[in-house]
């Protein structure tokens, strides 16, 4: 084996070492525990996928997805993310009494990235789907949801920053006209670049008017206030029905006793091109990303499928990072045995096992250095020799 190879890890890649895991598996148990309180129920769905459905699909950059052929000559993809396989699902299975469905799911994904892009290529998200219900209801239930279950794993301070995709979209559309110009703005949005965007809005040729309400966007953060200074900005059209929406999802979030927690943020936007009404993410103050994001799309009609859904989607490390550093009670002790006692050892053990304690059987001639083992264990008890 190559010795630049030996230790090495594919580009992006990471290794869970057991104090990690155990976090994990925490925090992923509290949160698959509220998700199925409110009535979801979980799917699993292939690591693997076809680039012709699930890759295409996705709305992932062509260049972030993992290909391989497979042994037929057809290209398939690591899943890069959990929305697309769920869609196809639903799609194909899942929708023929036209009944909402409420899905959820807890899995890795996989996004290749620049060799100085510094970001992992792998990461585990738990989520949920909202399928077949176009109500406001629908995503403000989402929304509780997330917050409901950050709240379960252990997260306390945070907060769900809620926009709609079709406001700066029918604003762009109003004043830009040309998409070049608007994706140049969206783009600076998405990358929270306001410098960036004040100043490509200051470039363009527009009234002085008009050059104002670019910048307006950039104040449209808050609560319920914020919609009356929205209206100011757009004309009629899509953007004012998305400020209805808005409106009526600040109502849903009331009811559920939530206003603490969202936000409202004009300036949101998304990559992801199947976003097609209220969309979201959650901020947590040690970490400068979102820990979660979700919103209303329309990706399931790719799969054949008229049904509007809403969800989110949580990551895993990003929460983790978020709620620092805090002790797992992982409390596991150890039983020392010779030769002579072995069977009672044995038997011990069992015993502890059966009362929902966690037992460690070690041969005594075993360990190298006793003293080190020793200190991993809240408990050691020593069967040495005769009884």
């Amino acid at each position: 084996m190559s010795r630049l190879f030996m230790f090495e890890k594919p580009l992006g890649m990471r290794d869970t070492l057991p104090e990690l895991y155990e976090k994990k598996h925490r925090v992923r148990s509290l949160m698959d525990e509220t998700i199925k309180q409110w009535g979801y129920q979980f799917i699993d769905t292939p690591t693997l996928e076809y680039y012709e459905t699930v890759g295409t699909a996705s709305a992932i950059l062509d260049a972030e997805l993992f290909k391989l052929l497979d042994k037929d000559g057809h290209t398939l993809v690591l899943r890069p993310d959990m929305t697309a396989p769920i869609a196809r699902v639903a799609a194909a299975r899942l929708l023929e009494n036209d009944l909402p469905l409420r899905l959820a799911y807890a899995g890795n994904v996989y996004r290749a990235q620049q060799r100085e892009g510094g970001r992992p290529a792998e990461f585990e998200q738990i989520g949920v789907e909202f399928i077949n219900d176009d109500t406001v209801s629908s995503d403000g239930e989402v929304i509780a949801l997330l917050v409901s279950s950050l709240k379960k794993a252990g997260l306390n301070q945070f907060q769900v920053s809620v926009g709609h995709i079709g406001f700066a979209q029918e604003l762009f559309k109003q004043i830009l006209g040309t998409n070049g110009r608007a994706n140049a703005l969206r783009r600076f949005l998405y990358e929270k670049n306001f410098v960036g965007y004040r100043e490509q809005v200051n470039s363009y040729s527009l009234s002085s008017i008009d050059k104002q309400r670019l910048l307006q966007l950039l104040e449209l953060r808050g609560g319920e206030e914020v919609i009356g200074k929205a209206l100011d900005i757009v004309e009629d059209g899509y953007g004012k029905e998305s400020l209805i929406q808005l409106k009526e999802l600040w109502e849903v979030v009331t009811d559920y006793g939530l206003k603490d927690f969202v936000k409202f943020d004009f300036t949101i936007v998304s990559h992801m091109s199947y976003y097609s009404g209220i969309l979201f993410e959650a901020y947590a103050g040690n970490v400068g990303f979102p820990i979660g994001n979700g919103g209303r799309y329309g990706l399931i009609e790719k799969f054949g499928k008229k049904a509007s859904a809403t969800g989110f989607a949580v990551r895993l490390d990003k929460l983790l990072e978020a709620m620092g550093h805090q002790e797992v009670s992982n409390t596991v002790e150890c039983i020392f045995f010779s030769q002579e006692r072995r069977k009672e050892a044995f038997q011990l053990a069992e015993t502890m096992k059966a009362e929902g304690k966690k037992a460690v059987l070690q041969d005594i001639n075993g360990v190298k250095n006793l003293d080190a083992f020793t200190k991993k264990f809240a408990n050691t008890t020593f069967l040495i020799g005769g009884a």
